[in-house]
């Protein structure tokens, strides 16, 4: 089995299991390689890599007959490495050293018996949906699209903005609030939550419309179909707004519409057995526990 393995700068706390990673990688004989730039943070922790192969695009991840794509970090990276795989049939192994990790749920704990299960293939793959950006300008080029949201932020701290939100071109509301964001179910447990948005299980065909902050206390987060298309325009005080896809931001000018639909393409996740999305929701969102017992 041929793998790709991706990440960014970590935490010396991992410095230990990172370094127990790669050997068991070469006792297992899983051949690897590296995303180039995560070279130079392996290296600072003192991780040698002198004789490991790298990659550096998407198209090598073929050339390589890349098999899985193992994402080191927290949720963030795995948005990332999304960006490398949408479009091939390669999914992503999250191994977590963030916080949350809803969809890097493996942990150094069970690290020799998840690898393994790696290697022999058991393992599921869950598809996730993707939203897409259209306008007239093309931001974001060809990483349009979004595995967790879209977010429309203001850019003054002292003014609220107002987003006007169609579905399939019937007027929906105008957003008075600081932001507003649009959530894959993906994203549903990411920065939507934390603005009380619900959490939607993440194989269904869901967007999620949720303000920042709303000015009027009766708006609500609302879940649509994302098969419906959303269109976007901002007003406000300013000239200017910005829009995130993912951990990827630019500043728009207040007069481009904004087109929201469901990307043809999908993500694929790797799900361990004995690993579910229940469980983890369970686990991250601490339900069911009473600090009583």
């Amino acid at each position: 089995m041929t793998i790709a393995i991706f990440g960014k700068d970590f935490s010396n706390n991992y410095t230990k299991d990172i370094k127990a990673l790669f050997k068991l990688f070469n006792k297992e004989q899983i051949a690897y390689y590296i995303y180039e730039p995560f070279i130079d943070a392996l290296n600072r922790q003192d991780i040698n890599t002198s004789d490991c192969k790298t990659f550096s695009k998407k198209s090598e991840l073929k050339e390589f007959d890349v098999k899985v794509l193992v994402s080191i970090g927290g949720d963030g990276t795995i948005l990332q490495a999304a960006t490398m795989v949408v479009g091939t049939p390669i999914p992503i192994f999250g191994i977590n050293t963030g916080r949350m990790g809803f969809l890097s749920t493996v942990s150094f704990d069970n690290l020799s018996s998840a690898i393994q299960d790696l290697k022999a293939q058991k393992f599921t793959i869950e598809k996730r949906n993707l939203l897409s950006l259209k306008t007239n300008e093309k931001l974001f080029g060809k990483l349009n699209f979004a595995l967790n949201d879209l977010t429309i932020a203001r850019r003054d701290v002292s003014a609220m903005i107002k987003v006007q939100v169609f579905l399939n071109e019937e007027y929906l509301n105008t957003y008075w609030s600081d932001g507003l964001i649009i959530s894959t179910a993906t994203g549903s447990t990411a920065y939507s939550l934390s603005c009380g948005g619900p959490v939607v299980y993440p194989n269904t065909s869901n967007f999620i419309i949720t303000p920042i902050a709303p000015h009027n206390l009766n708006v609500r987060p609302l879940v649509v179909p994302d098969d419906y298309e959303l269109t976007l325009m901002v007003e406000g005080r300013h000239d200017s707004y910005l829009v995130s896809l993912d951990s990827r931001t630019e500043v728009v000018e207040k007069q481009v519409v904004l087109k929201i639909k469901k990307h043809h393409r999908r993500v694929g996740i790797v799900r361990l057995k004995g690993h579910s999305y229940l469980q983890t929701i369970r686990e991250k969102l601490s339900w069911g526990i009473d600090k009583r017992n």
